[in-house]
């Protein structure tokens, strides 16, 4: 069975409502995100981030996978699927995706501010100033923000070097260490991206582009790979 590696991204998950990252104009559901995705917005005013989160997670309770999630849950029917995403929502895990690593963390899940590997599973929205880990200090959202490292970097890069296909799906191959991906992946595999807007990356024969958004880009690739 062939391996098959999906990168997504904010676009996959617009579809179903939701934002997962910043505008054009710099702003996260109109916060600055240097305020609400850095350790010092965090130190700064930790009840302002954490009402941002707890905002994003309400929404994202109320946000159903929409059908480039499902189609991607049905490609596992043919492949060995990986999802490498960039989003913390947990709408390919709704889909019933199998393999799906989180880049950037995930927004149901809180950590420890003085041992990052106490990560604890939020059953509920809200997390508040007071709640605590079991070493006593403040819980955080587990979030990775600018300027933290990504602890499944090694983890994506390895699984990258697997990939018999690599599709890329609504992301604008920008946001760093993740848009360097694709770079590991074994020369002169197909590697498919799927976005209205084409990416500024560098023109290789292998490339193929699907200039439609996600759940139109998806089916016409679930087609390509038939």
């Amino acid at each position: 069975m062939k391996k098959l590696v999906v990168l997504t991204g904010a676009g996959i998950s617009a579809e179903s409502g939701l934002k997962t990252f910043r505008d054009s104009d710099g702003l996260w559901e109109g916060h600055d995100v240097m305020e609400v995705a850095t350790p010092e917005g965090w130190y700064k005013n930790p009840k302002l981030v954490l009402d941002f989160y707890n905002a994003r997670r309400k929404q994202a309770l109320s946000a159903e996978p929409n059908q480039a999630h499902h189609i991607l849950k049905s490609l596992e029917e043919q492949f060995d699927v990986t999802i490498i995403t960039q989003n913390v929502d947990h709408l390919h895990e709704l889909a019933g995706s199998s393999k799906v690593i989180h880049l950037h963390g995930q927004l149901f899940e809180s950590r420890s501010t003085v041992d990052e590997r106490l990560v604890y599973k939020m059953n509920h929205w809200e997390l508040k100033l007071g709640d605590q880990c079991e070493k006593g200090s403040q819980l955080r959202p587990n979030i990775v923000w600018f300027g933290e490292a990504v602890p499944m970097m090694d983890i994506a890069i390895d699984i990258t070097r697997q990939a018999d296909i690599l599709v890329i799906v609504g992301t604008s191959m920008v946001v760093y260490p993740a848009a360097g991906l694709m770079h590991y992946a074994k020369r002169n595999i197909p590697i498919y991206v799927i976005d209205p807007v084409k990416p500024s990356i560098s023109k290789q024969p292998n490339l193929h582009f699907i200039e439609e958004k996600a759940t139109i880009g998806m089916q016409k690739l679930k087609e390509i790979l038939a």
